[in-house]
């Protein structure tokens, strides 16, 4: 590798960011090189990562995995040192040899390895909504002690990023921004009565129209919650009120997201929907390389529309706008909450229009008051999981 390559670290490469990630560095074998693949579960893939990219390190839930990953890539004549457990997560996101890190970790268990990239100065990748969601106001505090580069990898943040004036800081009357518009598919119950979204199935809410994506993020987005998340996203990543962050519905996902600006113009980034874009931009930035996706053809588009979204039938959206307004930690208990009462729903445990009502009952019951520290943060994310799990049964 040249002194140049940049030193990347995936966490969390067996996912759809990961996947889409390890497309573009394949790309550009002279500007990346891997320092680090994390995985969960997915060992099978993670060793056919390994055998393809030769990390330095991977990374894996515990020993017993690690005992099994390990006499693989031995008889593979692979080298890589293979390591488990939550701290080694953080380990590999602060290491020397780690320039840049992709936090593609899904939920709050991503929270810790990206501050640990955040506190360690990298350039930090941020496909992990929950570490805003959960943590926002310490998160960016160790990004502005530390002098970390953050880019949002988040389509609709990767394109607000864009369509912003160079180095802007939240000061909207100086950079003359009025607002920020975030752009929602609809999600595949756009259309659908709000009666028959008691009947809806697993099935039917992680097919999403347009994106390829987990099954958890996939219902995130069938209940709007993922836009909820990103509004709380942006507000900490753009230092933006609530009350300036605008969402519309617009189901053919070709405009990412928008800003408006004071004097009548609104900007948009464009583009195919494929998360490699985002990605390559945030690998790059602020140059601009090849991400390997198809190009926007405008005589094929037909028509782009818009809609406001309905937060009567998806109320995740305005439980989101309720929790930021609310400040303290009600945004992790908005967080934690649906993470359990989504996969009750995955489990085939409670109906989709219960996770709303899950998450609801939650910011209702529960202490708010903000948390000073990331254990106090995680002490009130096991709080509201246990609120729920409880409810459930």
């Amino acid at each position: 590798m040249s002194r140049s390559s940049l030193g990347v670290t995936l966490l969390g490469s067996t996912g759809s960011i990961g996947k889409s990630t390890l497309d573009v560095l394949a790309l550009h074998p002279e500007r990346f090189h891997l320092v680090a693949l994390t995985a969960y579960s997915q060992l099978d893939l993670l060793f056919e990562q390994c055998c393809r990219f030769k990390p330095l390190f991977a990374v894996v839930a515990n020993e017993a995995a690690a005992r099994e990953l390990r006499p693989r890539l031995s008889v593979a004549g692979i080298r890589t040192e293979v390591l488990q457990g939550e701290g080694a997560l953080e380990t590999v996101a602060s290491l020397p040899q780690t320039d840049a890190v992709m936090a593609a970790i899904v939920g709050a268990a991503g929270l810790r390895p990206a501050m640990a990239a955040a506190r360690a100065g990298k350039r930090v990748m941020l496909a992990n909504k929950e570490s805003l969601v959960v943590a926002g106001a310490l998160f960016m505090q160790a990004v502005r002690a530390s002098g970390a580069t953050l880019l949002p990898v988040d389509s609709e943040h990767n394109a607000i990023f864009q369509s912003l004036p160079s180095g802007f800081n939240g000061d909207m009357a100086a950079s003359g921004v009025e607002k920020l518009v975030l752009t929602a598919s609809g999600g595949p119950f756009r259309r659908m009565a709000a009666a028959d979204l008691e009947h809806v199935t697993v099935e039917q809410a992680c097919a999403h129209p347009n994106w390829s994506m987990g099954r958890k993020i996939s219902v995130d987005s069938a209940t709007l919650m993922n836009k909820g998340l990103e509004l709380i996203e942006a507000h900490w990543l753009f230092n933006m009120p609530a009350a300036d962050i605008e969402v519309v519905v617009h189901p053919q996902s070709v405009i990412h997201s928008m800003v408006r600006y004071r004097d009548g113009s609104v900007i948009a980034q464009l583009g195919a929907p494929d998360m490699r874009t985002p990605i390559a931009y945030a690998l790059s930035w602020p140059e601009r390389i090849e991400a390997g996706v198809e190009r926007l053809d405008f005589l094929k588009l037909g028509s782009l529309t818009f809609e406001a979204p309905d937060m009567a039938r998806f109320p995740c959206l305005a439980l989101a706008y309720q929790a930021l307004s609310a400040g303290g930690d009600a945004c992790c208990v908005l967080n934690a909450a649906n993470e359990v009462a989504v996969a009750a729903f995955l489990a085939g445990k409670i109906g989709f229009a219960d996770i709303a009502r899950q998450v609801e009952a939650a910011l209702a019951a529960l202490d708010l008051s903000a948390s000073t520290s990331i254990d106090g943060l995680m002490a009130r994310d096991a709080e509201a999981r246990r609120f729920v799990a409880t409810r459930i049964g």
